[in-house]
């Protein structure tokens, strides 16, 4: 990920993860947890077809207004994000209360065959639905075994 996109992630997680209305720890069930990784593996299965429409409703609003228009949308995805847009594997790894939000880790293997390790935000809406606040990558040094 480039540094401008980090700074971005940093901003956008820190704001969506501040807002009023921000899920607490006691406000999450076993089937939020259950609709986020739905969500987020339904959002990389549209990116695997090219379903930039789906992939799109996926993102947050304040995502949606950083790219107002679904093909910058996917144009930011696919130069920024090929583990996310075309990965070889995902696992799901752990789901972490942060403090005014939640975050999904999950484990990618990019289509050059690299590790990726993709902290998503969540950010809970007015009508209780999920969305994607932002997405932060970065190399799985991790070994291997």
């Amino acid at each position: 990920m480039i540094p401008f996109a980090r700074i971005l992630f940093a901003l956008v997680l820190a704001f969506g993860l501040s807002l009023p209305g921000a899920a607490r720890a006691e406000d999450i069930s076993s089937a939020d947890r259950e609709a986020i990784r739905s969500m987020i593996e339904s959002q990389i299965e549209a990116f695997r077809r090219d379903d930039a429409g789906a992939a799109y409703g996926y993102a947050a609003p304040a995502i949606q207004g950083m790219y107002p228009s679904i093909d910058q949308f996917m144009a930011m995805v696919r130069n920024q994000y090929p583990p996310v847009y075309r990965p070889r594997s995902v696992t799901f790894g752990e789901f972490i209360e942060a403090p005014g939000g939640f975050l999904q880790k999950v484990f990618l293997t990019g289509p050059d065959g690299e590790n990726w390790v993709a902290v998503y935000s969540l950010e809970r809406q007015p009508d209780g639905s999920w969305r994607i606040g932002g997405c932060f990558l970065m190399k799985d040094t991790a070994p291997v075994i």
